[in-house]
């Protein structure tokens, strides 16, 4: 389905018990909400869940960029309100992550928890021009032309090897997102620079990120646990940046687990 938020039509999906505690899910950058299958069934037994893709990704608008973590989430938010949902726990993994601390940051009365996974609080500066380099391929040549290096740094070589059917709709996934939307969240991302700030986030976090993950290395998660008091902290082994779809078990479990804590 699709809402009219702040201008531009988000694509969302909202399953489980009507009258369940709220989940919301944020996938990462050159994904969409369909990241998320290997949650649903888990999630939605006893929790009402709302996936959503982000702006430029999967159904949802792709307006003109740079974007700011400011519009994603006032996107975020602005999905809450449009559909009337007053309090949820929020889920992101890598730039859904970071949307998760803006979020967090902001004190929004909406989140009732944080659950962080395989994100960062800081770009480093020699990562600038990797990500000048991505945006310019993108816009050139499209975001397909991403997809096998990308999925080289999401998954260890032994799911791509034991899963080659999930390996071809992930890469049909990331060739599917809009250059515009890349390169909007990409332009947000190399701003990125939380992790002075986040000693003002008061609100129960989870951490989740692969043992392996390349791009957002669990060193990057522990940097986060610190600044945020009382911050719990799971580290998946045999997985790298896509944790929730190469050991969707246990993160199910490590979810799960975080947030019926919180009820």
């Amino acid at each position: 389905m699709k809402i009219a938020v702040n201008g531009n039509a988000v694509n969302y999906e909202l399953s489980g018990p009507d009258n369940a505690t709220v989940v919301m899910l944020s996938h990462s950058l050159a994904a969409s909400l369909a990241m998320w299958e290997p949650q649903m069934a888990a999630l939605t037994a006893r929790y009402r869940v709302l996936r959503y893709d982000l702006r430029g990704h999967g159904l949802s608008d792709a307006p003109s960029g740079p974007y700011t973590f400011d519009n994603l989430a006032d996107d975020a938010l602005g999905l809450l309100h449009g559909l009337n949902i007053k309090r949820c726990h929020f889920v992101g993994l890598s730039i859904g992550g970071m949307i998760g601390q803006a979020l967090g940051l902001r004190a929004a009365p909406e989140i009732a928890s944080l659950t962080l996974c395989a994100t960062s609080s800081r770009m480093p500066a020699e990562m600038q021009s990797v990500w000048d380099a991505r945006i310019a391929q993108t816009r050139a040549q499209g975001v397909g032309s991403i997809a096998n290096g990308t999925m080289e740094r999401w998954f260890t070589p032994p799911f791509h090897t034991a899963h080659a059917e999930t390996i071809a709709e992930v890469g049909a996934m990331i060739a599917g997102t809009s250059a515009e939307g890349f390169a909007g969240c990409a332009s947000a991302i190399k701003t990125l620079n939380f992790t002075d700030q986040l000693k003002k986030i008061s609100l129960p976090t989870l951490l989740i990120v692969g043992r392996d993950d390349p791009g957002t290395p669990v060193a990057a998660s522990e940097a986060i646990q610190r600044e945020i008091k009382g911050a719990e902290l799971v580290v998946l082994e045999n997985a790298m940046h896509i944790c929730n779809i190469e050991q969707a078990e246990a993160f199910n479990k490590a979810l799960l687990g975080f947030l019926d804590r919180q009820s």
